[in-house]
């Protein structure tokens, strides 16, 4: 018989949160670098998000839980499906965030730039918006790229989406370990 792993549910996480969160800044850079912008190519913005959003916190939660079941003797909790799926994306959401507020503090002109192209995406889409209006909503775009929003609305963001799918992945590879009298 196998032996049963000590490494906790949180601590096994971590090294997937981690790759997960530098997948996630490296699509960044390189989007940057290569000079693609998800404002002027939607269908790239799209791609971003379904990647970041759906496939690939899928794609480590199941592999991250799978790993332990095999590490723990072929059983995994409901629960410890859970704690890993919320690790997970707690730790890449912070990754990703921390980076997004040192890239901006690095270069401030970038948010200028995304600023500017958000207004002109939002004078196409929509011509009949008086200034005021572009202005109010341009401020807001803004207030939610500070840290102080932007920092805990990710991590609260990317939580919710690793409970929810923890919650599926936990329901299928879950197999608890019997119990004995």
């Amino acid at each position: 018989m196998k032996e049963t792993t000590t490494k906790s549910p949180a601590k096994f996480a971590l090294q997937f949160g981690v790759l997960f969160g530098v997948i996630m800044v490296l699509e960044f850079v390189i989007l940057y670098v290569v000079d693609v912008d998800p404002l002027e190519m939607p269908l790239v913005g799209t791609l971003m998000n379904v990647l970041n959003y759906l496939i690939l916190p899928i794609a480590f939660i199941s592999i991250a839980c799978i790993n332990y079941r095999k590490q723990n003797s072929g059983f995994i909790t409901f629960g410890e499906s859970l704690k890993i799926g919320v690790v997970i994306c707690l730790i890449a959401s912070l990754i990703s965030s921390i980076f997004s507020v040192i890239w901006n503090m690095i270069f401030p002109e970038y948010m200028q730039t995304v600023l500017r192209k958000t207004r002109e995406v939002m004078l196409d889409q929509n011509p009949n918006m008086t200034s005021e209006q572009v202005d109010v909503a341009l401020s807001m775009t803004e207030k939610f790229m500070s840290p102080a929003i932007l920092i805990p609305v990710s991590l609260l963001m990317f939580c919710l989406i690793g409970l929810i799918y923890s919650l599926i992945i936990g329901a299928i590879v879950k197999n608890t370990p019997p119990t004995t009298f």
